[in-house]
């Protein structure tokens, strides 16, 4: 059965997570959605936004986007999946038996739901979702729909909502399946420490992994330094191929080390952290989420939040992830606050960004892409800037020089700078405008 994997038009509601990447390139849970997809062995579609189809063909080119589509069977049926399912074992067992059970229908998610889940509407009932902006949708979203064979799939350059739509307009019957969506950036860490867990033991089912010492298993490559303590009660300790862990460590499970991920002599590693591959890592981390190629080698607490790639944390950089009240965290998305339903919520940073030595980071904040960050952070900083607002000073970033910075971050990791990461940076600068035109701080130019 081919698989349609499309972004619809909540995905906005990601940033700045998504600005840069697909929705299905997330990583929550120690897993990408395209990971657990390319398991099924199946066809695949995809179906992005323009700006980054060119970067994804590049990166996957086995999945095809704007070239002719993956050959299917006149008689085989459709699977479509939001490229903002959350990844976990139990949706690729859900995927799994889609595929065999022959059943036709819908699964509809997040219908009357708060943006913060169960936790959420505990707190009077309210829907927490903002309305509709920038042409983000309120209402349900289709978390996955198998169609008949004979159904006619929209056009490569269809906008979301018309591959809402079109199914919609098939009159399919709704399928009995709880699958979560990602609404909001926070939900990345909310899924992400429910998941964990048995996503490594997924993991472990499927992968080549020896046990090194009790519950902490290891790919080829992959080592303990001496004297490391480690504390597997809540769950394993995974290390990918040639991940490695220096001496004088704690870590506590559930943990994910990718391939080549390095945590340095004298970290902490405390309950439920995935690092990405090719990650360096040092100082206290717990409950986060670390895409590759970022760094946050030095001393510095980062609790319950999100690193995109290519992000560099000066020494001393902290988060903060607990408000002083100990209540729950809101959240402020396009200008309107969002009730997360969480007591630990962190930050939520964008792929590219920096910090300076010891910057702090206030609770619940976002830091968007391409942005250089300078002392205290006690608003949520646009894209593409320079943010030292406690100095008294935010201006914006010009998008050569993040080309130019791209340029030596590639060279240090021996990546090349194709000519479509550079045209991402631009479409992405494009795209962010409004965050620096309504961000409540005039700029400085």
């Amino acid at each position: 059965m081919p698989i349609l994997l499309f972004e619809d038009a909540q995905v906005t509601q990601l940033y700045p997570v998504s600005i840069g990447k697909p929705a299905f390139r997330i990583s929550c849970g120690g897993y990408r959605l395209i990971d657990l997809v390319a398991d099924l062995g199946q066809p695949v579609d995809v179906r992005v936004r323009p700006h980054l189809r060119a970067v994804h063909e590049a990166d996957c080119s086995a999945w095809t986007t704007s070239a002719a589509p993956a050959p299917r069977k006149p008689d085989a049926p459709i699977l479509m999946v939001n490229a903002r399912l959350v990844p976990s074992a139990a949706a690729i067992a859900a995927l799994k038996d889609a595929l065999v059970a022959g059943r036709f229908g819908v699964v509809y998610a997040n219908e009357g739901a708060s943006a913060g889940g169960p936790a959420a509407s505990a707190q009077g009932g309210q829907d927490a979702r903002p309305p509709a902006k920038n042409g983000v949708e309120r209402g349900p979203s289709i978390a996955l729909a198998v169609l008949p064979p004979a159904t006619e799939l929209p056009p490569i350059d269809a906008q979301p909502a018309e591959m809402v739509a079109h199914v919609a307009q098939l009159g399919l019957p709704r399928l009995d399946l709880d699958l979560p969506l990602l609404d909001y950036p926070h939900d990345i860490i909310r899924y992400h420490l429910t998941t964990l867990r048995g996503n490594l033991e997924y993991r472990l089912q499927c992968g080549n992994y020896r046990e090194i010492a009790d519950g902490v298993f290891a790919a080829a490559g992959a080592t303990l330094g001496q004297h490391v303590v480690t504390d597997t009660r809540n769950g394993p300790i995974v290390l990918d191929e040639n991940a490695a862990v220096g001496p004088y460590c704690y870590i506590s499970g559930p943990a994910h080390l990718g391939t080549g991920a390095r945590v340095i002599e004298h970290a902490a590693i405390k309950d439920g952290v995935s690092l990405g591959h090719t990650t360096k890592i040092g100082g206290e981390i717990e409950g986060s989420v670390i895409e590759p190629f970022t760094n946050k080698q030095h001393h510095g607490f980062l609790g319950h939040s999100y690193l995109g790639s290519w992000v560099n944390l000066g020494a001393g950089t902290c988060n903060s992830d607990l408000k002083n009240t100990y209540g729950q965290v809101n959240m402020e998305y396009w200008g309107q606050r969002v009730a997360t339903g969480m007591q630990f919520v962190g930050t939520i940073v964008g792929d590219y960004a920096k910090t300076a030595i010891n910057t702090g980071i206030f609770t619940g904040k976002t830091v968007g892409a391409c942005s250089m960050v300078y002392g205290f952070v006690t608003t949520n900083v646009p894209s593409f800037v320079n943010y030292a607002r406690s100095f008294g000073q935010v201006t914006e970033a010009p998008v050569d020089v993040m080309v130019a910075t791209q340029a030596r971050m590639f060279a240090r990791r021996k990546v090349s700078q194709r000519p479509c990461d550079i045209q991402l940076l631009f479409d992405m600068y494009e795209l962010t405008r409004h965050e620096r035109q309504l961000a409540g701080e005039p700029l400085s130019l």
